[in-house]
């Protein structure tokens, strides 16, 4: 199978996260893509899945992640798995606090992830999840445990594709 990570990041803690995904996408031996929204040139994405990211900011994606989602062909992408993620915060720095806010969120909360699944859907997308990651302060760093939960959730999804 084919994997795209598509993210977009400010201050580096979402393409921490999105190359995480990469990763583990080609360690248990997929093909993947890693594509930085602001570079990628729009025209067609090929492949059996795609992991879409922005930081969250004032409660939304990115213009890049909004335009990224409006460049993909809905004819194509409807049959195929996506999945979008995210990174907030200012997150506490109190490991199990932290986690205690992360599984407060839901796919009505005010997150990119969420902003970019109904961007999806409008468009006829079909989002197949949500993920959330956490960020310690207003610009970061990414959590010390964010790439490791990354990578878990990627496999986690990668087992439900069998």
């Amino acid at each position: 199978m084919k994997g795209i990570v598509a993210y977009d990041s400010v201050h580096g803690s979402t393409k921490s996260v999105a190359e995480a995904m990469f990763e583990q996408i080609t360690a248990e031996g997929h093909q993947a893509q890693l594509i930085s929204v602001k570079e990628h040139a729009n025209g067609p994405l090929e492949g059996d899945f795609i992991f879409i990211g922005s930081p969250t900011r004032a409660g939304r994606m990115t213009k890049d992640a909004k335009d990224f989602i409006e460049s993909l062909d809905p004819s194509y992408w409807k049959g195929r798995k996506v999945v979008t993620f995210d990174t907030v915060g200012p997150m506490s720095k109190d490991v199990e606090k932290r986690k205690s806010m992360m599984e407060s969120f839901g796919d009505k909360s005010k997150t990119a992830a969420s902003k970019m699944k109904e961007a999806c859907q409008d468009r006829g997308i079909p989002v197949a999840g949500t993920m959330h990651f956490a960020v310690v302060g207003m610009w970061g760093p990414i959590a010390p445990e964010a790439p490791e939960m990354a990578k878990e959730k990627t496999h986690q999804f990668l087992a439900g594709l069998k």
